[in-house]
């Protein structure tokens, strides 16, 4: 009797982590905005945890923080808001799949989850995001709604990981979506030409 409880919690056990590495990947649905003029920046995921050679070779780096640098000067030209994701894995099934399956994973409180050095200064604004979507919390559609964002340009890393998930929740959701091609490190070359193909065909452009 006891083997087959044990059974039973192994298995409710594995089917909370699927069901939760599913929710981390996920790209959500929301309202469809109305029109709106302005756009943003966003920068996906340039952080501490992320930029060093165990994720992106110095090449990639360096090509990344030159286009950055490029689009933020010119959002601050065009007097257009640069807004952060910081992703923050949080909730113990998160953690443990984070830690397990993505190396360096930032976790909540750790002190490697601020933006890396070529990036602090440039957010007007950041935005912690627990899961690959940047759109997940909420939080980032209420300060686009206040700034009048309707066009979306971005940044960052990893282009088939939550650069893409944002595209797509964006997307759904409305927003014009603009990946700024040479500004966007990816671990997968060949994945993420799938991933423009797949958010080019839905309406969204390579900058």
């Amino acid at each position: 009797m006891i083997w087959v409880a044990l059974a039973v919690l192994a298995g409710l056990a594995g089917l909370w982590l699927w069901v939760t590495a599913r929710y981390m990947v996920r790209a959500t649905d929301g309202p469809r905005i109305p029109p709106r003029p302005g756009t943003a920046l966003l920068l996906i995921e340039t952080q501490q945890a992320f930029w060093s050679e165990a994720h992106h070779d110095a090449a990639t780096r360096m090509r990344v923080e030159a286009a950055i640098a490029r689009e933020v000067e010119l959002a601050r030209h065009k007097d257009q808001p640069v807004i952060a994701l910081r992703q923050e894995w949080r909730g113990l099934a998160p953690r443990l799949i984070a830690c397990t399956t993505r190396h360096g994973a930032p976790l909540r409180g750790g002190p490697d989850t601020g933006l890396a050095a070529p990036f602090q200064g440039m957010a007007d604004h950041v935005i912690v995001k627990p899961v690959e979507d940047g759109f997940e919390t909420g939080a980032l559609d209420q300060l686009l709604e206040v700034l009048h964002v309707g066009q979306l340009k971005l940044v960052g890393r990893d282009g088939i990981d939550a650069v893409a998930r944002t595209a797509q929740a964006g997307l759904n959701r409305g927003y014009a979506i603009t990946l700024v091609r040479d500004a966007i490190a990816t671990k997968d070359a060949q994945a993420f030409k799938a991933v423009e193909e797949a958010l080019t065909s839905q309406g969204a452009r390579i900058g």
